[in-house]
């Protein structure tokens, strides 16, 4: 099918199952239909399967937004207590559309606890309480991970009973975005029809040495190897190691789920140069589930003590602070927490890890390969043959599961019969009704401003640009840096960070937040001081000055953030 008619489709209304081979545009049609909505001011949910799929959209798991957690079942009394969670009865009873992206990773059993969130909280029969239920993803990509030894059928969405009340209308999509390589396509063709012929394997063997540059990605099956490349990379760096340790406080058994959970190491060891990748999403600070980054020093910091800088593939520099991870009980408390630098060694990731990413360049090795899907998920990240290095595969790496190949050649069947059915209809007026059914405007130039604001937006070309200008807004409007923390949700330290870089990249005018006159002078007077002196210990490993040799010389002794504001009007 192609983009156009799925889009046409969606914006009628009805439930869709958005799906295609890797590369197919879905979460660029899903842009256009959520952008679409949003300009007409219908409330749309945007959420995924899991943490990193969530970011390839600003979405949040659809777990954590239909508030269903890690649960497998849900009472009528969780439902009650669910619905006096005041943040989770506004935005389920608001939405109007809900996307589900990623779906193949979502467990059948957590679709049917969607339903029957939204059911309750609509206060409908209807699937999912009568509202839209649009979701995307490729059953040839990883199913959901297995409880004790279940069968792929007892996971996999499309077999719930909410997949079959839902009806949803089936928009596979055939046109190829993402593989610029005609050869890589055609492998990943064979794969999903699973005919692969003896050209197909000749060409996989013959990228087993192939250069692919200093800049590329391993993917490994198992997370043992993928581990021990990561510690072998770091202990060939000289340098001081940094160890951070989570600080984890709650339940047990509760903490046991969210060590399993959570992507950031119980003991994190960090040093210059090393390669990290960031492991949940913070759009304030400028970073996602999935940034890759170089850590190029550490600083001491007021609340955490020292932290990591990191620089970010864009050029940005983020300090990195301690995120929490936590499971809540019904009254919205944490009964276990699990609070760790948000960073992972990153020259080697798991296959599990890596869906939902496009990567330039890759080693892979499936020679260890033990799920069928795993071949396919990790060959289809890779834009083409040449960025490829293959060291190595086994005789499952390109299988797919067997129920998932019966249940595409229908969804491509469903689809083919849409397409020659819907491709020349005019849906206008269903498209206008559903908008009036979801409260939506029709105002044309209501309509043109959004489209403008939208426009506006999509300028911003990265988290950290739109995070700076939140930051910049609010101190040109008079609040005070300790305000801006407060009402954004950040350390101080961080928004004069901001601050900092305002000054240099914007020649934004600071001067409002001098700390006074003898503030500055001490701290001038000790730093100096200490550059003169040239001692290896007062500094980072970049170049910069410590802040504790400052900090620790002040009379009386000042703050480390007092410390960080002094040293912006020091040239």
């Amino acid at each position: 099918m192609k983009q156009e008619t799925a889009l046409k489709l969606l914006k009628a209304g009805e439930n869709v199952f958005l799906t295609g081979s890797a590369g197919a545009g879905k979460t660029y049609t899903l842009n256009q239909y959520i952008q679409y909505l949003k300009i007409r001011k219908v409330p749309v949910a945007i959420t995924a399967s899991t943490g990193i799929a969530a970011t390839h959209m600003n979405g949040m798991t659809i777990h954590t937004w239909a508030g269903i957690g890690i649960k497998d079942t849900l009472s009528d009394d969780d439902l009650k207590r669910m619905k006096e969670r005041k943040y989770l009865k506004e935005h389920l009873e608001n939405t109007q559309v809900l996307i589900i992206d990623e779906i193949s990773m979502l467990h059948a059993k957590q679709l049917n606890l969607v339903n029957q969130v939204l059911k309750y909280f609509k206060e409908s029969d209807e699937a999912f309480g009568g509202i839209q239920v649009v979701v995307a993803g490729d059953f040839f990509q990883l199913p959901p991970v297995s409880k004790n030894e279940e069968r792929n059928r007892d996971k996999f969405c499309f077999m719930s009973e909410a997949w079959v009340e839902a009806k949803f209308r089936v928009c596979y999509l055939t046109e190829q975005h993402r593989q610029d390589d005609e050869t890589l396509n055609q492998i990943l063709n064979a794969i999903r029809a699973q005919d692969l012929q003896h050209n197909h394997i000749q060409a996989l063997t013959s990228v087993r040495q192939q250069d692919i540059g200093e800049t590329f990605t391993r993917l490994y099956t198992h997370n043992l190897d993928v581990d021990n490349l990561n510690f072998q990379h770091l202990n060939a760096i000289d340098g001081e190691s940094h160890q951070f340790n989570a600080v984890l406080d709650g339940n047990e058994k509760l903490l046991e789920t969210l060590k399993s959970s959570v992507r950031a190491p119980e003991e994190l060891t960090l040093k210059k140069h090393a390669k990290v990748m960031f492991v949940k999403n913070n759009f304030d600070m400028g970073y996602i589930n999935g940034s890759l980054g170089e850590v190029i020093g550490f600083e001491e910091d007021d609340e955490h003590g020292l932290l990591p800088k990191v620089q970010l593939s864009d050029g940005s520099v983020l300090l990195v602070e301690p995120e929490t991870w936590s499971v809540e009980n019904d009254a919205g408390k944490a009964i276990a927490s699990f609070q760790q630098i948000p960073l992972r060694l990153a020259w080697a990731i798991t296959i599990h890890k890596s869906q939902g990413m496009t990567l330039e360049a890759a080693e892979i090795n499936l020679s260890h390969t033990f799920e069928k899907g795993q071949g396919y998920v990790a060959l289809s990240r890779l834009k083409s043959l040449e960025g490829l290095r293959l060291t190595g595969f086994n005789d499952q790496a390109l299988e797919l599961d067997s129920l998932a190949i019966k249940a595409d050649r229908r969804f491509q069947e469903l689809s083919e019969e849409a397409e020659q059915h819907f491709a020349n209809i005019d849906l206008t007026a269903q498209h206008q009704t559903f908008i009036r059914h979801c409260g939506g405007t029709l105002n044309a130039s209501e309509i043109a401003r959004n489209e403008r604001k939208f426009a506006k937006n999509a300028d911003k070309n990265s988290y950290a640009s739109s995070t700076l200008d939140e930051t910049k807004e609010l101190f040109e409007n008079g609040y005070e840096i300790m305000d801006i923390a407060q009402e954004r949700g950040l350390t101080p330290a961080t928004i004069i960070n901001h601050l900092a870089r305002l000054h240099k990249e914007q020649g934004l005018d600071i001067s409002v937040a001098h700390p006074g006159d003898e503030v500055v002078e001490q701290v001038r007077k000790i730093y100096k001081r200490l550059k003169k002196g040239q001692r290896s210990e007062n500094f980072n490993e970049d170049g910069s000055i410590k802040l504790r040799p400052i900090v620790e010389a002040t009379q009386p002794k000042m703050g480390y953030d007092q410390v960080r504001l002094a040293l912006l009007f020091i040239e």
